[in-house]
């Protein structure tokens, strides 16, 4: 199984490009701020604003301090920011694999046996396309889905209601611009990582919180 809390090493020099080229600054810079150790611009680039924030982050949680978030970083990173806790649904806590999403802060964790496996930014549907609150259950899933309505690769997907699913984005490098037409919107990346860990498994989606 996938270590807990899992990114790539992102250094500085790093930026996310476009949807196919992602280091997961944006979420780094994203998460710096939520940890109180970054008030720079959230831009996607690795600078040395950047890497000063993660060496504060070392720091602070007592981690060797290289500035460049390795693995070690990501997990405590990860772990520490994941936000409103008291708000995630009890039902995500049950026996099995629980992905809850959380439409107005962005943020999927993924649930094994009542412990947070791990936490990814993402984005969900339009005003008028929202995608549906409720608990579901995966139903059918496609690694190389392609929208029949708007001929876009949905990579990794896993419906879990009506055309809803969760996959990999094409579109997406910050998970604040934009929104998706019902789905949830993953990173590539990430959501392979989801793929790997559930799609031979049951997985039980949980979506709530306000549109945003």
């Amino acid at each position: 199984m996938q270590q807990r809390f899992a990114r790539e090493v992102t250094r500085y020099g790093d930026t996310d490009t476009d949807a196919y080229n992602i280091q997961h600054v944006y979420e780094l810079q994203y998460r710096l701020t939520w940890a109180k150790v970054y008030q720079g611009p959230v831009t996607g680039h690795f600078g040395p604003l950047t890497r000063g924030a993660v060496k504060r982050f070392q720091k602070k949680v007592h981690l060797r301090v290289t500035g460049v978030a390795n693995h070690h970083t990501w997990h405590e990173l990860i772990k520490r920011t994941v936000r409103a806790r008291g708000l995630i649904p009890h039902i995500c806590e049950k026996r099995g694999w629980h992905a809850c999403y959380d439409r107005k802060r962005h943020q999927l964790t993924l649930w094994h046996n009542g412990w947070i496996h791990n936490s990814w930014l993402g984005r969900s549907g339009d005003l008028g396309v929202e995608t549906r609150l409720g608990n579901f259950k995966v139903y059918y899933r496609d690694e190389d889905h392609v929208s029949s309505l708007y001929d876009l690769p949905m990579p990794y997907s896993q419906f879990f209601s009506g055309g809803q699913a969760l996959h990999g984005s094409v579109l997406m490098v910050n998970p604040w611009w934009d929104h998706s037409h019902g789905c949830i919107n993953l990173y590539i990346k990430d959501a392979r990582q989801l793929w790997s860990l559930t799609s031979q498994r049951p997985l039980y989606v949980t979506v709530y919180g306000a549109w945003d």
